[in-house]
């Protein structure tokens, strides 16, 4: 029993501590988020990005040390013995102790370049994690402002629906008087209740949709579930406006994107490595010396005579020439051209898929503008329609088929206008970005 309520109260005690935290956690997080705001917020929390990062720490850590190898190294030795023999080896026989005591170094003078093309070849490396990042963050801007806009549509969509659901019900409220009145059939009246249902399912299809697209956005942003929050409606979204020339939309991109650069840097890197390795078939010639002493009981000497009369310096060059290495530069000189020449063609493949990503961001923003323009003037033209039959309906010239049918016709016409408002701001968004304006309102 004691156990129990002991666990009983870890356990309160444990949720109290995750409740706090979690409200320690929400309260530094706004309640509305701009475009923006989401992405700078993504790119601080993205788990790829974090990795991303740690990848790229690391690669500094090769960089520092590629570059401390051409400094000399300093190694110390110190050595202490126990010699026991008869006295034909030790001084009166016995157990006798020695010591020694050295330090070393060395330091490579020359070595075909190898250590100043690794400390190139590290630079590069260091400088494609940077670009890594950079990439990421691009792809997950664009992820974001693509859910950030289903988001604005889908709360527009709300908007408009709950609109044509007023004006259902009170075309069903005036319907009703006509009805007790006397001047309406059951069959028209029954109508009129179908659409306000049918509308009310509309409406709550759209809600949910909405809701959708902002879990969607709080996964992505790794928010916590218990979160609430909305989006900033902009005061303005700017649909159809002056834009660069496919041409130059392209040339934007091939200079700036950081897909490109990397993969300059893949050809960079790939050609510093084939130098590297061709260092292996030269000579290498390398500094050394070395400074040591030693004490040995069996010689007679007090410790410090005989640590100074066996102290030695020692200064040397060694050059190392190869000769034969069984074919082992050669095939990793001809692997590292391959390398090479699958850089270069990544590199090509990677201009080309841009060029053809820019060009379909193009074309998808004609196609948007021209179908916004296309639903603007639909919309207007319904509107209007719409409008004149629910004063005739009024009036009694028209039945009440008729006007469920224009109103229809409107519905579609709206959510057309908004569907096209939105994939033409999108486009214009996603085609900026790609000449390297960042994706804000």
């Amino acid at each position: 029993m004691n156990r129990l309520l002991f666990l009983s109260f870890f356990a309160t005690i444990l949720s109290i501590s995750v409740i706090a935290q979690q409200d320690s956690i929400l309260k530094d997080l706004p309640k509305q988020w701009t475009l923006q705001a989401c992405i700078e917020y993504a790119k601080q929390k993205n788990i790829t990005l974090a990795t991303l990062r740690l990848t790229q720490r690391s690669t500094e850590e090769d960089l520092l040390q590629s570059k401390a190898a051409v400094l000399p190294n300093l190694t110390g030795t110190v050595t202490q013995s126990l010699i026991n023999g008869n006295s034909t080896v030790t001084s009166g026989g016995g157990l006798q102790t020695s010591g020694n005591y050295g330090v070393n170094s060395s330091m490579i003078l020359y070595n075909g370049g190898y250590l100043k093309n690794d400390i190139k070849s590290k630079e590069l490396t260091v400088q494609s994690a940077n670009l890594n990042i950079k990439e990421t963050e691009n792809d997950l801007s664009l992820t974001i402002t693509q859910t950030f806009f289903n988001i604005l549509l889908a709360k527009e969509n709300i908007n408009s629906l709950q609109s044509v659901l007023i004006t259902s019900r009170e075309q069903l409220k005036q319907g009703q008087i006509k009805y007790d009145a006397g001047g309406l059939a059951r069959k028209d009246l029954l109508q009129l209740q179908s659409q306000v249902a049918a509308d009310e399912y509309s409406l709550v299809n759209a809600t949910n949709i909405y809701k959708l697209n902002l879990v969607t956005l709080k996964q992505i942003l790794l928010l916590p579930t218990i979160y609430d929050f909305t989006v900033s409606v902009p005061d303005s979204i700017p649909i159809i406006q002056a834009q660069a020339k496919l041409s130059e939309a392209q040339n934007e991109a091939q200079q700036g994107r950081p897909e490109i650069q990397n993969g300059q840097l893949q050809v960079q890197i790939a050609q510093v490595e084939l130098d590297k390795i061709r260092a292996f078939s030269k000579p290498t010639l390398s500094l050394g010396g070395a400074l040591s002493s030693g004490y040995s009981a069996n010689q007679g000497y007090s410790y410090v005579t005989g640590l100074n009369t066996n102290f030695y310096q020692s200064l040397g060059l060694t050059l190392g020439i190869p000769i034969y290495s069984r074919r082992v530069n050669l095939t990793n000189t001809n692997k590292t051209k391959i390398l090479l020449d699958e850089a270069k063609l990544s590199l090509i493949n990677t201009k080309t898929i841009l060029n053809q990503l820019v060009e379909q961001a193009f074309i998808n923003l004609q196609n948007a503008e021209a179908q916004y323009i296309a639903a603007d003037t639909q919309l207007k033209a319904n509107t209007e329609i719409y409008q004149i039959t629910n004063e005739q309906l009024k009036l009694g010239a028209v039945t009440t088929l008729e006007l469920l049918q224009q109103k229809n016709l409107y519905v579609h016409a709206l959510e057309a206008f908004s569907q096209a408002k939105y994939s033409a701001a999108l486009y214009n968004k996603i085609y900026e970005f790609y000449m390297g304006i960042p994706l804000t309102f």
